[in-house]
């Protein structure tokens, strides 16, 4: 008794250390995530300041690719005011003045064309580094005229209704510059869903619905609009998105959320610990399996060993009982003898039985029960009482193996007799159901407290100063791995008795 309660003690103190390991470990973790998530803000804050930044810069630097267009448009509208002076000039003061803000023009592509687009002349226009020269004369139309479309062309009236028209593109300079500050625009997008801090980046337009970009999200899910609709509710749940309103490309909205490093961190001790206790879990099935294995080698070496040692002292014993017959003793003291060495290879048989596949036979179980209960009580005190229900003529007949069973019934008896202290009634009642037999064994003992009601049966757990702990285990292998039924303590109550149940299929 004293081993299973230590035991227990045991089993508690280990699972409060249990217990305060994990806990610590949560704890700590959950530390160590809120650093790292504290940190990880940090960056993103940074992260979130620099896109402003960068944006703001885009945006100067854009404004300042407009300025420089309109101030090219009003070079070109000097230009053409130019030319048509150049027509109206009365001195040769002003046609000098006039030609050299033409000829001072070395950076505007500039094609004058007359009424009917025949091209007059051209300036600034290249292909490469060499000149397109012999334009003159030359219609305006196809690529030429595409590529000097961007713009309304400007109308000179020069004579009559006589027109000139100046069509004119950006220049080779501000075509570079606006090749910069497409780049630049492509690589603010760029920078922010490859940014440093590594969370996951949604770039959407002003509605917020439609993505233009993103970072560290796998493409094929992006692929799927419920994921891309999910995850964007679930970003905007953890931060406001970034409103970045750039020249050219209107509002953009940028929505992010924890890195995955992190969110790995936060579910990884739970992960940990799930791992942990299935290796445990399994651990415990396996020892669990190899001690049972041990304990039933242990069983089998013991009964057959018990077996063997009792066979060789039965035998000498039936040969002294014949030589007593012979010697004329006295009839009815053999008999006796003889009934106490038949009880002798009845338990011989069983010890023998114990490891081995035990033969069952359909047996009246009423009457087994009698038998069995009738051998005890002739040898227990008068003061206690039997009572066995229903008669031993009813019959219900059950797969037994009669030797082993009979042992159970006694081994139960036998505790109840002690349990009573020599004194109190027994009550034996079997009962049937459509599929199964209920065989109850009620004393009128001390009782059993209720945290033992599964520890009794262990082997060694016992109650009383002598003996060996074995009688419930042995009986509790013999229902359930023999007769595949089940016993239990059906009830208790201290100081008042005990009822054990006994369960067999029929």
């Amino acid at each position: 008794m004293d081993i299973y309660l230590r035991k227990r003690r045991w089993k508690l103190i280990l699972f409060t250390i249990a217990i305060v390991i994990v806990a610590t470990s949560l704890y700590y973790t959950n530390i160590l995530v809120n650093e790292i998530r504290k940190d990880e803000r940090k960056n993103v804050a940074i992260w979130a300041d620099a896109i402003h930044h960068k944006a703001d810069l885009v945006n100067v630097t854009n404004k300042l690719f407009e300025q420089i267009k309109d101030e090219e448009r009003r070079r070109v509208i000097t230009l053409a005011e130019a030319q048509r002076r150049i027509i109206t000039a009365t001195s040769s003061e002003d046609l000098n003045f006039f030609l050299g803000i033409i000829s001072n023009n070395t950076t505007i592509p500039v094609i004058q064309t007359d009424d009917n687009g025949i091209i007059v002349s051209s300036r600034n226009i290249r292909q490469g580094k060499d000149s397109l020269i012999g334009l003159e004369g030359k219609k305006l139309d196809g690529k030429l005229l595409k590529d000097f479309s961007k713009y309304a062309p400007i109308i000179v009236n020069y004579y009559k209704e006589k027109k000139i028209f100046l069509y004119y593109r950006d220049s080779n300079i501000f075509t570079e510059l606006k090749k910069v500050i497409d780049e630049l625009i492509d690589s603010f997008f760029s920078e922010v869903v490859l940014n440093s801090a590594s969370v996951p980046v949604i770039v959407t337009d002003s509605t917020g619905k439609k993505w233009t970009s993103y970072g560290n999200i796998p493409k094929k899910k992006m692929e799927d609009p419920r994921f891309v609709e999910k995850t964007l509710n679930s970003m905007a749940s953890e931060n406001p998105p970034i409103v970045v309103n750039l020249a050219n490309t209107g509002i953009h909205l940028i929505y992010f959320e924890d890195s995955f490093l992190l969110k790995q961190l936060q579910y990884y001790p739970y992960v940990q610990l799930a791992v942990i206790a299935l290796f445990l879990f399994i651990a415990y099935l396996l020892f669990s399996y190899a001690r049972k294995s041990e304990q039933n080698q242990v069983w089998v070496g013991m009964a057959k060993e018990t077996a063997h040692q009792l066979g060789t002292p039965l035998s000498s014993m039936v040969a002294w009982i014949e030589l007593l017959k012979l010697k004329g003793l006295d009839n009815e003291t053999v008999i006796e003898i003889e009934k106490d060495v038949q009880r002798l290879e009845t338990i011989t048989d069983r010890f023998s039985k114990i490891g081995s596949a035990a033969k069952l036979e359909k047996l009246n179980i009423v009457q087994v029960v009698h038998q069995a209960v009738g051998y005890i009580s002739t040898r227990t005190s008068q003061k206690v009482k039997f009572e066995v229900s229903p008669p031993p003529l009813k019959v219900i007949e059950v797969p037994l193996n009669l030797h082993l069973f009979e042992w159970v019934i006694e081994n139960l008896c036998k505790n109840a007799v002690d349990a009573m202290e020599g004194s109190g009634l027994i009550n034996v009642e079997i009962s049937e159901d459509v599929d199964h037999i209920h065989i109850d064994i009620s004393d009128t003992g001390k009782g059993i407290p209720k945290s033992r009601f599964k520890t009794i049966f262990h082997p060694g757990f016992t109650s009383k100063s002598r003996g060996w702990g074995l009688g419930l285990t042995l009986s509790k292998r013999i229902i359930e791995n023999y007769h595949t039924g089940k016993i239990f303590v059906k009830s208790s109550t201290l100081g008042k008795g005990t009822t054990f149940r006994i369960i067999l299929k029929k």
